[in-house]
């Protein structure tokens, strides 16, 4: 384990990073023998300061659920972060490019939360039970590490990569619908980009969901009931640009627009 002085500084590194809008090298070439642990330890120095200055947590992201994440990544087991209220946005809502950097779009499936979940053993049943509601919901990534060569050590230190989520389409209750076969199409710009199968996430989103709470049991946390949890990416990263675009359409579901500026 690093000792504390090492996980403020590495911290304070990172906020500087995403304060200036710029990465700092790989933590994993920095401190050989840092481990997932350390990364959770620096993760939660920076929710803690968050929250400190007035930051309201309303929920998690899910990172790495699928195979075609896994593949985009070199990382092969999932991660997750915090969201904060100042990190959701409305469909249609314009957001401004330059606040995020590496600045990429994910297609996701999110979560609310009616009843608290509480590992240890959770269940796919116990997640459906506690679930008010599903929605559909874009990720923004943000990076403040350098990406080529990461490791899950970084990606966990660097908050799983969030830098906001956007909702909207059309809320259902999990019940209604076979969360396998929720699909998308992804467009930037009125061009399709990216399809997806909502299955990707481990073979049921809601299995996402399972392992985050059952991974915060461990680290002697919970999901509080009205958490917002994304759940995982089915599609793969898309780049996006100042002047951009985004359109997902879920069917069913309803559809997500944005536009950057």
């Amino acid at each position: 384990m690093l000792e504390q002085e090492r996980i403020t500084k590495i911290a304070d590194d990172l906020a500087a990073a995403e304060r200036d809008r710029t990465m700092i090298p790989r933590l994993t070439q920095q401190y050989p023998e840092m481990t997932v642990e350390d990364s959770y330890a620096v993760q939660n120095e920076w929710r803690r300061r968050s929250e400190e200055s007035g930051r309201r947590l309303v929920g998690r992201k899910i990172g790495l659920t699928s195979k075609v994440m896994q593949e985009a990544t070199g990382i092969s087991e999932p991660d997750y972060g915090a969201i904060f209220a100042d990190q959701v946005y409305e469909n249609g809502s314009v957001i401004t490019h330059d606040r995020y950097s590496n600045v990429r779009i994910e297609v996701e499936l999110a979560f609310v939360l009616k009843e608290e979940l509480t590992g240890p053993n959770v269940s796919i049943f116990d997640v459906l039970r506690a679930t008010e509601y599903v929605v559909p919901a874009l990720e923004i990534l943000s990076s403040r590490i350098e990406m080529e060569g990461r490791t899950i050590v970084d990606t966990i230190s660097d908050n799983a990569a969030l830098g906001a989520m956007v909702y909207g389409g059309n809320p259902v209750a999990p019940e209604t619908v076979d969360l396998r076969w929720v699909s998308a199409l992804l467009y930037r710009n009125e061009t399709l980009e990216d399809t997806g199968v909502a299955a990707a996430v481990l073979n049921h989103p809601a299995n996402g969901v399972v392992w985050l709470a059952n991974k915060l049991a461990a680290h002697g946390d919970s999901l509080p009931a009205g958490s917002i949890i994304l759940a995982g990416s089915f599609t793969k990263p898309m780049w996006v640009h100042p002047g951009d675009t985004v359109h997902a359409d879920y069917g069913n579901l309803g559809a997500i627009t944005c536009r950057f500026e």
